[in-house]
């Protein structure tokens, strides 16, 4: 995959990362997607500038603590059942795009045990945040 950071607007940020994050979930449109969850892998990136990312003092304030994008998504997973995957990337994104120190955001879904001859279905979604 080639990497953002080589965008303009990306050149000056370093990429956090939360990569195949295993969640059980409530997904899908069909009515035995609605009676149980199922297993889903997600994957984060964020772009945060370099100039508010770069600890002085080595400590984890001075930055974007990985626990932000993994209590990002539990909050969103508790909001209950989801019909697709690209709403659930969405709101995710936003979610992510809503920290001050966030420039971009790149999640992903996949749906690993959907089909038995492919390693998953599922869906991307990339945002950079409008400057002001």
């Amino acid at each position: 995959m080639l990497s953002a950071l080589i965008h303009p607007q990306l050149n000056d940020c370093r990429r956090l990362f939360l990569r195949n994050y295993e969640v059980m979930i409530n997904i899908g449109v069909y009515e035995f997607e609605k009676k149980g969850e199922q297993r889903l892998l997600i994957n984060v990136d964020l772009y945060i500038p370099l100039a508010v990312s770069s600890p002085s003092h080595d400590q984890l304030e001075e930055v974007v603590d990985y626990d932000f994008m993994r209590n990002t998504i539990a909050t969103r997973m508790a909001r209950g059942h989801v019909q697709l995957q690209e709403t659930l990337c969405d709101d995710i994104v936003r979610e992510m795009l809503a920290h001050p120190s966030v420039r971009a955001a790149r999640v992903s879904t996949m749906k690993p045990d959907v089909y038995p001859d492919c390693e998953g279905v599922g869906v991307e979604v990339f945002k950079i945040k409008e400057q002001a």
